[in-house]
């Protein structure tokens, strides 16, 4: 018979084969450029440097010199929608908070990761910083059904410091009836490197969306109208089974 250990080795083997099928980065934000998003705002500000405002540290300040540092301290912005879109993929990214501030990443526009300010924090649950986020429902009153995902550790990093987030994210099956026969997962998530999910079943969508139709494929969120954050290195490669 095949020992544990074999078959633990096997199936490291098979996740490798699997995250390394397609080397091929895509870089959604080149300097400059938001083509890779539907209808981007042309109020986000790109620079080369930036850092909390050190008169209110719920605000971060851009350095005039334009550069690959996409910045917004404007929470009313509409969120960065890919016009590709996605099935089982890979994303990184660095991100940069203010004090208090919030963003996320929704992968398929339905299951978000969340960033926070959650630095220190012990009693950790799906709303902060890596988290799966909970659900909840508008009505009667703005209320949540769950507590999501909490990430395994705190590996937030303070406000106004550069954070990586690496996600592997395998989108649900359905059969050719399109009835829904494996949910999405979330094989890996790292934070600043370190393991914050391993292999985690997402049942239903996230947030007010856990009542939409799922899909095999759909494009990437970034969301922005949360708080200031800015965000450098986003790329993403799709995965191959």
């Amino acid at each position: 018979p095949r020992s544990p250990m074999n078959s633990i080795g096997i199936a490291l083997g098979m996740m490798t084969l699997i995250c390394n099928a397609d080397n091929d980065w895509v870089e959604l934000i080149p300097e400059g450029k938001l083509d890779a998003f539907k209808k981007a705002s042309p109020k986000f500000v790109w620079t080369d440097k930036i850092s909390l405002d050190s008169a209110k540290q719920n605000k971060l300040v851009a350095s005039k010199d334009k550069g690959a540092i996409l910045f917004n301290n404007n929470e009313g912005l509409p969120g960065l929608v890919t016009n590709q879109s996605f099935g089982d993929h890979e994303i990184h990214l660095e991100f940069l908070v203010a004090k208090g501030s919030n963003s996320g990443i929704k992968m398929h526009m339905l299951y978000e990761i969340q960033i926070f300010d959650s630095f220190g924090k012990t009693d950790l649950t799906g709303s902060d910083c890596g988290g799966v986020y909970p659900r909840w429902e508008y009505k009667p009153a703005f209320t949540y059904i769950d507590k999501g995902v909490p990430p395994s550790k705190n590996a937030c990093k303070p406000a106004g410091e550069w954070q990586t987030l690496d996600i592997t994210f395998i989108a649900p099956s359905f059969d050719e009836a399109g009835n829904k026969v494996k949910n999405a997962r979330l094989p890996k998530v790292l934070l600043n490197g370190e393991l914050i999910h391993d292999n985690v079943e997402l049942l239903t969508p996230t947030g007010n969306n856990f009542k939409l139709k799922e899909k095999s494929k759909a494009p990437i969120m970034i969301q922005v109208d949360h708080g200031p954050v800015a965000f450098k290195n986003i790329k993403v490669r799709e995965l191959q089974k």
